[in-house]
């Protein structure tokens, strides 16, 4: 299959299709970190260019639960946020046949579709939390390959847990990066999962 990874710089799902015998390239506005087929460009202008299947992973700043506190700060991420919904439905409404796209839980204001499932890594091998919501058409949903641990919590000097320790990580010019990578375990079960030829 031609297989379209929107949205991705890291080439961890990529690679994982790839591994399965597939055509995948990943596309980002960023340069891929690993070598491989990558289009370094705006995703929307090679939607139609004939794709069997795309993955996708929109930025999620504005649409994320996460980070719904923070709207009524600065007016401006109203109109972010209103941009990103904008770009996540015309990735959801391309003209692809299967889809799937993932990010965190979305808040109501985003007003994104119903999502299909949520996953966390800890169902896929990866000792670690991030619940991740997928959305899917014409694709089924993710089973578990391997249950593990959920890995080790962040404790707040409160002594509440305020999830992973590995997502709390300190402000830096690529922390948003650092959080946003796909786990290795989820990209092989996309692979295998999804990468069935009909």
């Amino acid at each position: 299959m031609k297989v379209l990874i929107a949205c991705e710089f890291s080439g961890i799902v990529r690679d994982a299709f790839i591994a399965k015998g597939h055509d995948a390239w990943s596309c980002d506005l960023l340069p891929t970190e690993r070598p491989g087929p990558h289009i370094q460009g705006d995703v929307l202008a090679i939607l139609n260019d004939g794709w069997d299947m795309m993955i996708a992973h929109p930025p999620c700043t504005y649409l994320a639960n996460s980070g719904v506190q923070h709207l009524h700060k600065d007016k401006t991420r109203w109109d972010k946020m209103r941009d990103g919904r904008v770009f996540f439905m015309k990735l959801w409404l391309a003209n692809i046949p299967k889809i799937a796209i993932e990010n965190p839980t979305p808040h109501h204001f985003a007003d994104l579709p119903p999502y299909s499932q949520a996953i966390q890594p800890w169902m896929f091998g990866n000792k670690a939390m991030k619940r991740t919501c997928l959305w899917l058409k014409n694709l089924p949903p993710l089973f578990c390959t391997e249950w593990v641990e959920e890995g080790e919590k962040y404790i707040m000097s409160n002594g509440k847990s305020n999830g992973a320790k590995w997502y709390q990580l300190l402000p830096t010019e690529n922390r948003g990066h650092e959080r946003s990578r796909t786990f290795q375990g989820i990209a092989d079960a996309m692979a295998s999962q999804w990468g069935v030829r009909p």
